[in-house]
């Protein structure tokens, strides 16, 4: 599997980082050993006093797609989910000021917590769901797909024209503004539409 990751999606995240709008959609690969494991802790990494939360709504693909018009791309997936992108800022900043890519900060061990999947028969307009981040019991992301620069089927056309799509892979969306730093002992869980799809405890 492929974990294809969406960034700079929502403007108000863009501005809370102070980064440029893209023209196109951002994207970066984790690896897949960067998912966390059902019911695992997650351990704040030694190389990193900077590690951040970022909640996306997440996407499965269900078969194999190469250049998927944006018009078909909905056949292509039956379950979206929830997810985190933890990201070792610190890191991240020093490898974007000397132009370097970014995959020490975004994919490493345990770095893409992915929830529960749910049919996407279960929601009438995918196009406008609500989605948080709990961090110990205080909402401290909230987001609506209508605020994504590019939507889940656009995302999936465009993503398609540079990577082969195949079953199994994931895309995370994006994630709106309230990224925060995570500390020992924090507990985070995940709400799609008032579902809980994932807890992770930080250790």
């Amino acid at each position: 599997m492929k974990i294809i990751c969406i960034g700079r999606n929502y403007t108000d995240h863009i501005k809370e980082l102070s980064n440029a709008r893209p023209e196109s959609p951002v994207i970066f690969i984790k690896p897949d050993s960067a998912v966390l494991p059902k019911e695992q802790d997650f351990y704040i990494p030694d190389f990193s006093n900077n590690i951040h939360y970022e909640v996306e709504v997440l996407v499965k693909i269900k078969k194999v797609g190469k250049h998927i018009e944006e018009q078909f791309a909905s056949k292509y997936y039956d379950e979206i989910s929830l997810g985190i992108d933890f990201t070792a800022r610190d890191l991240q900043a020093q490898l974007k000021e000397k132009g370097l890519p970014w995959e020490k900060a975004k994919g490493f061990d345990g770095a893409a917590v992915i929830g529960h999947w749910v049919d996407k028969s279960k929601f009438g307009d995918l196009n406008n769901i609500n989605f948080a981040l709990v961090k110990n019991g205080k909402t401290v992301q909230k987001g609506n797909t209508s605020l994504m620069l590019w939507k889940i089927d656009a995302l999936i056309a465009y993503v398609s024209t540079f990577f082969m799509l195949k079953k199994g892979d994931v895309i995370f969306t994006g994630t709106p503004a309230g990224v925060g730093k995570i500390e020992s002992n924090d507990y985070l869980s995940g709400v799609l539409e008032e579902q809980e799809l994932f807890t992770v405890k930080i250790k």
